[in-house]
């Protein structure tokens, strides 16, 4: 029997995934692939999507994965050789990047591969609040857990899950390209991005114990400049600084990359953290943090 021109064309096609700057496919964009494989005439025109899906299962050129939504059907994604949970998470919404306790593991912040992948999407600009922080009112509301996304998605068949962030808009401040476990590169938080973003949400990295681990690593690496414009550009209503400040003390950092922090205002009592039950208090950051920390 005559073999069939996708067949005839198999090692092209392969090839060209292989030289492909993606490895995991939206079905829109394996559209594309069989558009420019029509146009070079390494499929029949009258090839369908499906077709061409079905072909590259069975040379096994591409493989499926199923990303199961909290409520309704599943995510349907396709991916060419090892799958990478960077770039699948990635592949679920547009525009997004890598960010808090995924960042801090690509950033080599800690040592614990991550079963959770943290994907942020910035929400559409909007309004700063407005009024001046008030100690009751900061009392009030770090007296209860903070809120955690409820968009967690899972990867069928693994222990990999996604939460879905959805993150104040900073025009994308402070992202870049890095590369993950597998070489893939990927768009993730730059280092003084991810140390900021970890003490806001210290619930995405891991919790304050793994937040401290993190400034320890980081000790020799980060920019203090850097990082105080960072938090600076980010522009948070509450006073972040102080929580900084505390991390970077007990993670030994010198006073002189102190300095820039203790020049910044000191007006009120924090906290390191939501919901906290037995704490102590720094008098030198007016912070309150979890006993034995």
């Amino acid at each position: 029997m005559r073999p069939t021109k996708l067949k005839q064309s198999e090692t092209k096609i392969a090839a060209k995934l292989q030289k492909a700057g993606a490895r995991v496919y939206r079905l829109r964009e394996l559209g594309t692939l069989l558009e420019e494989c029509r146009e070079r005439r390494l499929v029949a025109q009258r090839v369908s999507l499906d077709d061409f899906i079905a072909f590259l299962h069975s040379a096994d050129l591409l493989k499926t994965a199923a990303i199961k939504r909290p409520l309704g059907d599943s995510i349907i994604r396709y991916y060419h050789g090892e799958l990478s949970p960077y770039e699948l998470g990635l592949s679920i919404r547009e525009k997004s990047y890598l960010s808090h306790g995924s960042a801090a593991f690509l950033h080599g912040l800690n040592d614990q591969l991550p079963s959770v992948v943290y994907v942020n999407r910035e929400q559409t600009p909007k309004p700063e609040p407005d009024g001046s922080l008030v100690q009751a009112n900061v009392d009030r509301a770090f007296a209860h857990p903070q809120r955690t996304s409820k968009y967690v998605f899972s990867l069928e068949g693994t222990n990999t899950s996604f939460t879905l962030l959805s993150g104040k808009n900073t025009d994308d401040y402070g992202v870049v390209d890095v590369q993950d476990p597998m070489g893939r590169v990927v768009s993730c938080t730059n280092l003084e991005r991810t140390l900021v973003d970890i003490v806001v949400r210290p619930s995405y990295a891991g919790g304050v114990t793994q937040v401290l681990e993190s400034y320890e690593t980081a000790r020799d690496r980060v920019s203090v400049e850097k990082l105080v414009a960072t938090l600076e550009a980010l522009q948070h209503f509450y006073p972040y600084h102080q929580a900084i400040g505390f991390y970077m003390e007990r993670a030994g950092y010198a006073a002189k990359q102190l300095e820039s922090l203790r020049k910044l205002p000191v007006e009120i009592d924090f906290y390191l953290a939501h919901a906290m039950k037995r704490t102590e208090f720094s008098s030198s950051w007016r912070i309150h943090y979890p006993k034995g920390l």
